[in-house]
């Protein structure tokens, strides 16, 4: 069993800055990329950003140069720190770890159950 629990979610002004965070834990060998997801209604899941094991990082191009994806490895921990907030980045946030488990071992994808974020005028 793997739970990614997630915090830091809320109302800001336009402008603002928020931080989310998300933490993996349960029985599993190692976490590869994790990574910040955005939906909102009648849409799809869309990625924010990612980070692999190693600190590469991936961004949508929405968002670059206003958020920051950081990890801490000893943790299984991610940091999302969004920045100059818009009211497009209004939606449902979602954290997403590939983790390593098993036997084989193999990989497995999993999600926290979400942190609103509201961006208002």
């Amino acid at each position: 069993q793997v739970q990614l629990v997630e915090s830091g979610g809320g109302l800001v002004q336009a402008g603002g800055s928020l931080r989310l965070s998300c933490a993996a834990s349960g029985n599993f060998i190692s976490v590869n990329t994790m990574g910040w997801y955005r939906q909102t209604p009648g849409n799809q899941r869309e990625l924010v950003a990612e980070i692999t094991s190693g600190g590469r990082a991936n961004y949508a191009e929405s968002v670059k140069g206003r958020f920051t994806i950081s990890r801490d490895n000893a943790k299984n921990a991610v940091d999302l720190q969004m920045n100059s907030l818009k009211l497009e980045d209004t939606g449902g946030y979602f954290c997403k770890a590939i983790v390593v488990m098993g036997t084989l071992p193999s990989q497995y994808q999993y999600w926290g159950q979400g942190t609103r974020v509201t961006v208002s005028s």
